[in-house]
């Protein structure tokens, strides 16, 4: 509730430039934060088991090929070609792999 209350202020904010600044930085932040949870749910959902490869500060994971579960796989792929070729809307999408995935159960 307070994101509504304050948006009217936020275009004022950006003629300030020590305060756009700042805004772009959240801005940039919010973004990484939203592609790493993106790959996380990625990785997680496409993969049984997903492992971790440590080196000194740096943690990456990776997945295990053999773990691929290919109706999530088949299911990915629909989402993408709804949204990005068929150009069809977000909830469509939904309906979409919802009843493709009900589909694969049945099978």
């Amino acid at each position: 509730m307070s994101i509504f209350l304050g948006a009217p202020y936020v275009e004022r904010l950006r003629a300030n430039a020590a305060l756009s600044g700042a805004l772009s930085a959240i801005s940039a932040a919010v973004a990484g934060v939203i592609l790493n949870l993106a790959i996380w749910f990625g990785l997680h959902v496409l993969f049984g088991r997903v492992e971790r490869l440590e080196s000194g500060p740096l943690s990456l994971p990776y997945p295990d090929p053999t773990t691929l579960d290919p109706a999530a796989l088949f299911l990915t792929i629909v989402a993408a070609a709804s949204l990005l070729w068929w150009k069809r809307g977000v909830f469509q999408t939904l309906a979409i792999c919802a009843a493709a995935g009900w589909l694969l159960m049945l099978v």
